[in-house]
């Protein structure tokens, strides 16, 4: 696993701590890894329904 660093809105960072002490998460990190895996997720099924459709138009 790679490290990086972020800035984050102090709101962003207090929303995040919020949710790590409800204990949805273990850590501000997992919170944040999981948030983008599923931006990732999101996005790219997206690009890939968006590519499929076009396909479909174009064979079906």
């Amino acid at each position: 696993m790679r490290l990086i660093a972020v800035h984050l809105p102090d709101r962003i960072v207090t929303d995040i701590e919020e949710l790590v002490g409800k204990g949805l998460y273990p850590n501000r990190s997992e919170a944040i890894r999981i948030a983008i895996r599923d931006l990732l997720k999101r996005e790219l099924w997206d690009q890939n329904m968006s590519k499929n459709m076009r396909m479909s138009e174009v064979v079906g």
